[in-house]
């Protein structure tokens, strides 16, 4: 009966500890600290902050109860004055033993099946994707070649001013219309690259000699802000870029002025560097 009372009184304000913690979270709490324009950005952010958060208040749970199950066992069996020797000692309790194994299995599976299943839908491809884009890597900056539209855009690594933002004009930005299926498709000029817009919580490797994909649906319109997240040299913390999910007739207004600036066409793979395969019109002379 003691035991009992005891772990009421741990437990009842560790209850009462995480109610209160859950509802007075701030909006930037609920969603587990990710940026504040992820909130709907794409249509694979929900799912991925649902998992998020679901993951961390599940562990806070189990951190919270671990915390107080030692706290009482430090309270319960500590020293009394006048005691002296070693404590009791118990053998091994199998129902407690059994929990203490199975409990922690269950929660590593359901991580894993969630994970995996959110991992599946972010990983999918589109048949038949409404808007693809090309991105090259470089060092250290960004091509945008939009396929379906015939028109490219070339950056240049990002200019700071002398307390270190970068200056208008020099970041470059890739345009992306709303609610439409969007396929990225990621290559690299030299070295490794990873590209990652930071509110679509969702970020890939560049490989050289290799293609990976994106697909994605853009859900809100806004300027999000996009990075290479793989250290790939001097001025790789400069190597930025803008996401501008516009509407349909904005998108075509900057893809027609790509076009009158004298940037139809697309940027070709042989202008990379590497010298361990050919691209463009040296591939085919090749294969000939």
């Amino acid at each position: 009966m003691r035991s009992n009372r005891r772990m009421k009184w741990v437990a009842a304000p560790a209850v009462l500890s995480i109610g209160l913690l859950l509802a007075g979270c701030t909006p930037e709490q609920q969603r587990g600290f990710l940026p504040a324009g992820s909130t709907d950005a794409t249509n694979l952010t929900p799912g991925i902050t649902g998992l998020w958060v679901t993951s961390w208040i599940v562990l806070l749970a189990v951190g919270v109860i671990t915390w107080s199950l030692i706290l009482w066992a430090t309270i319960a069996y500590r020293r009394r004055k006048g005691q002296t020797g070693l404590p009791v000692q118990l053998r091994y309790n199998m129902p407690i033993e059994t929990f203490f194994t199975v409990v922690p299995v269950i929660l590593v599976l359901g991580f894993f099946a969630f994970t995996a299943q959110e991992q599946s839908k972010i990983e999918a491809r589109y048949d038949k994707p409404e808007n693809v884009v090309q991105v090259f890597g470089k060092r250290w900056a960004w091509d945008f070649n939009y396929v379906k539209d015939d028109a490219y855009f070339q950056g240049v690594q990002v200019q700071t001013d002398k307390k270190g933002n970068p200056e208008e004009g020099t970041m470059p930005v890739l345009y992306l219309p709303v609610n439409k299926k969007t396929e990225i498709q990621l290559e690299t000029r030299d070295v490794i690259h990873s590209f990652w817009v930071v509110e679509f919580l969702y970020k890939k490797d560049m490989i050289p000699g290799q293609t990976n994909y994106m697909s994605f649906t853009p859900t809100k319109t806004g300027t999000y802000m996009g990075k290479c997240a793989e250290l790939c040299g001097e001025y790789h913390s400069m190597m930025l870029f803008e996401v501008r999910v516009v509407t349909q007739n904005e998108y075509d207004a900057y893809i027609d002025s790509l076009k009158a600036a004298g940037n139809k066409g697309q940027v070709e793979g042989n202008l990379n560097p590497n010298q361990a395969h050919f691209f463009g019109d040296e591939a085919k002379a090749e294969n000939e």
